[in-house]
């Protein structure tokens, strides 16, 4: 059977990407203040209960994190790198690939080749970034390599996952997430 990605599959596929298939992520369920919040750009802060914008030193690297990964799905990818530049470890691979996917989404392609190059790396297990580093080789018309990744997300043991279906799906269709 032929996965055809839908409005609902993708929903289903964020929902999976966010805790499942991003090792490490935890989870994560946002109030309706907080995707207020998101929605302009900006972090609750739970101290005041308003939305602020973000500054350095200001949240931990893991609310930061949780938030820009939800801004880069809403698909807000500026303001999801704006508030990734703003976290310490700039070296977390999960950082680097949502780095990868936001600037993958505004375009910047050889940069975000660059950031899940050292994600991978950093963690050449991390299936997520090689799905979605293989979905940006499609777009710019490179099967071969998207292959590969397909092949190393399979080999890691990652056959069946979210990562290695939307990475297959797109190398069939060339249709990307």
């Amino acid at each position: 059977m032929k996965f055809i990605p839908t409005l609902s599959a993708g929903l289903i596929g964020l929902s999976l990407a966010s805790g499942a298939f991003a090792a490490g992520d935890g989870t994560s369920t946002s109030t309706p203040t907080e995707a207020a919040c998101i929605k302009k750009g900006m972090v609750l802060d739970t101290k005041t209960k308003k939305c602020v914008e973000a500054e350095r030193g200001m949240f931990s690297d893991e609310v930061l994190y949780l938030n820009a990964r939800t801004m880069a799905y809403d698909g807000q990818f500026a303001d999801a790198v704006k508030l990734l530049a703003l976290i310490e470890n700039q070296e977390d691979p999960k950082v680097l690939n949502y780095l990868g996917f936001s600037n993958r989404k505004l375009g910047h392609t050889a940069a975000a080749m660059g950031y899940y190059q050292r994600a991978l790396v950093l963690d050449p297990d991390y299936i997520l970034a090689r799905s979605y580093m293989g979905q940006g080789m499609v777009a710019e018309g490179n099967m071969d390599g998207a292959k590969l990744q397909l092949t190393e997300i399979r080999n890691r043991g990652g056959a069946g996952s979210w990562a290695y279906v939307m990475l297959e799906n797109a190398i069939q269709t060339t249709v990307t997430y």
